[in-house]
């Protein structure tokens, strides 16, 4: 079986959220070692049904076969969520989850180059079949580009500064190595003590960049409650506040009773609307103290959930 062994964050309570019942029609975007998969199909067994789709390559061998028990109950896809929920029957799946951002695997394999902490290519493609790489990227974008992918990505308030350093860099020699980029921020930007390395929040960046990740997560939001029975459950699994803060305002913009006219949302210009969705709670569901203990990774998780109308 491929090595990519990733812990599924916040299992129990993703079942819960989704309603999994015997006979369910469940569709999962982000597959990757299939840890929720695997879960959705036990709880609803004997009969309940699957689909699942993750970009990388090594996630999807993994999942077909740690679900090889489940035959006859599931079908894998390699792709993009955003495009492959576009494939399926709309209104036909009971639960769809989507548990974003990069996986463990991902992470510590260093080949992959998704991290400051270990040396390797500056790759980061979920999907090795893409041609951009973050390498591309640093070495071919202008330092405004680069420095808007920092800061609207990344959230760093030194993104013009890091990336009029990139650009000057890269005439001496190009960006190659994940070593190389980390060493150059904490040149400019040294810890003093601090446990955070000043490189993270330009490695966020550029994977998300290089993925399209938000992209992906607007259009695959909307695929998914196409999807949906009336009546069926969207769980979104988030790690950072960009992401959450795109879940958030989609679920508030579907959940609407009213839309308007012009760009703002002026009460005089409202108009009726039957809204889409609705929220099954309104705070984001948290790990709880025993499993952020078990898997830190799991500390910055936010499960939101909503319901088809």
């Amino acid at each position: 079986m491929p090595n990519f062994n990733h812990k599924p964050v916040m299992l129990a309570e993703v079942l819960a959220a989704l309603k999994v019942k015997s006979g369910g029609k469940y569709a999962d975007g982000t597959l990757g070692g299939a840890g929720h998969a695997t879960a959705i199909l036990a709880a609803s067994s004997p009969n309940g049904w699957l689909f699942g789709c993750d970009r990388d390559g090594v996630a999807v061998e993994a999942a077909q076969a740690r679900l090889a028990e489940f035959a006859g109950r599931f079908e894998i896809s390699r792709g993009n969520y955003a495009e492959l929920f576009e494939t399926l029957e709309p209104e036909s799946f009971d639960g769809v989850l989507l548990d974003l951002g990069v996986s463990s695997p991902q992470l510590d394999v260093a080949e992959r180059g998704f991290s400051f902490q270990q040396e390797g290519p500056l790759d980061m493609r979920m999907d090795k079949r893409q041609q951009l790489t973050a390498a591309d990227l640093l070495n071919h974008a202008s330092a405004e580009e680069l420095a808007e992918i920092f800061w609207k990505l990344g959230d760093e308030p030194q993104s013009r500064r890091f990336a009029r350093a990139i650009e000057h860099d890269r005439q001496q020699r190009p960006f190659e190595t994940t070593g190389q980029l980390a060493g150059l921020i904490e040149r400019l930007a040294p810890r003093h003590g601090k446990k955070a390395h000043p490189a993270t929040r330009v490695f966020q960046a550029l994977r998300m960049a290089v993925n399209d990740e938000l992209g992906s997560l607007e259009r695959g939001l909307t695929g998914a409650v196409r999807i949906l029975k009336p009546g069926g459950r969207l769980a979104v699994i988030t790690f950072h506040s960009l992401e959450d803060r795109k879940v958030k305002e989609f679920g508030r913009q579907k959940s609407r009773d009213y839309t308007f006219e012009g760009e703002v949302d002026v009460p005089e210009l409202r108009k009726p609307r039957t809204p889409e969705l609705k929220w099954v709670q309104r705070k984001a569901v948290l790990p709880g103290e025993a499993e952020q203990k078990e898997n830190p990774r799991s500390r910055s998780a936010q499960l939101r959930i909503m319901e088809k109308i």
